[in-house]
């Protein structure tokens, strides 16, 4: 595939909205508590007897048109993966951001905020490469680790995330009220120093 990874203005992200990102959810990771957490948590895969879509821009504020309505965007950065001339994937990453709580009030930290790929381009390394392209975008700023918010549901997600050298950090159980059979998973990674 003939890919270019470029970084593009924030007034392109509606244009990311392009790229579906809804996905198919055919297993879930069943998140449990052995004595009662004291023995930590575990996660273990069970498949859906009927899959079910899960689409994040439903979600009400998630769309990125929504995103420089919820927060300064100045920091952020967008990159955009383009094969043949037409867009195919992109990633927005979230950077020094009041009011981002996943950024924890650190300047060493940057949030992959959004990672999405056609499924015409899937896996043929275009996630691969936005990931890359997101890791020295971060570094670049300074940045020392890199934290990635998704849910148990998103098995798949799950397991690029660990491809790509990342650390599941955190599990709650209740992030989301809204959504009580959902979990969230953080993951971490490390960056390492970026050259130019």
């Amino acid at each position: 595939m003939d890919l270019k990874i470029t970084e593009e203005p924030f007034t392109a992200a509606p244009e990311l909205a392009l790229i579906p990102i809804s996905f198919a959810v055919e297993s879930v990771f069943d998140v449990s508590a052995p004595g009662g957490g004291l023995g930590g948590l575990t996660l273990s895969e069970r498949r859906l007897d009927a899959p079910c879509v899960k689409d994040y821009d439903a979600a009400e504020g998630e769309h990125p048109s929504q995103w420089a309505k919820r927060f300064d965007v100045s920091n952020w950065g967008l990159i955009g993966a383009h094969s043949g001339g037409a867009r195919v994937g992109g990633a927005a990453v979230a950077f020094n951001t009041v009011g981002v709580n996943m950024l924890e009030g650190r300047r060493d930290l940057a949030v992959l905020w959004d990672i999405r790929v056609a499924p015409e381009a899937r896996g043929r390394g275009v996630g691969f490469a936005l990931f890359r392209a997101v890791e020295a975008w971060a570094a670049a700023r300074g940045c020392r680790q890199l934290k990635i918010e998704t849910q148990n549901i998103n098995v798949p997600a799950c397991r690029f995330y660990a491809r790509q050298g990342c650390v599941l950090g955190a599990i709650s159980r209740f992030a989301y009220r809204e959504l009580p059979e959902e979990a969230q998973l953080l993951w971490h990674k490390t960056l390492p120093p970026w050259a130019s």
